[in-house]
């Protein structure tokens, strides 16, 4: 049987929540190996001078031992 771990992290972008993801999973993948899944959890944006200032994505992270 194969454990899955699974690991939080914030993704962040000036151009888009694909990105975003991406930036995340790029990371994450810098601190563990054998990367099987990403889950988004949660999609929001900064704003400043009522404009999109920057993408985030909130992301689970899965990948085994």
């Amino acid at each position: 049987m194969t454990a899955v771990k699974m690991v939080e992290m914030l993704g962040e972008s000036q151009s888009n929540w694909n990105d975003a993801v991406q930036q995340a999973l790029r990371e994450a993948s810098k601190h563990v190996s054998n990367i099987t899944g990403v889950e988004v959890l949660n999609l929001t944006v900064g704003v400043e001078d009522g404009k999109i200032s920057e993408y985030k994505a909130n992301v689970k992270i899965a990948y085994t031992d």
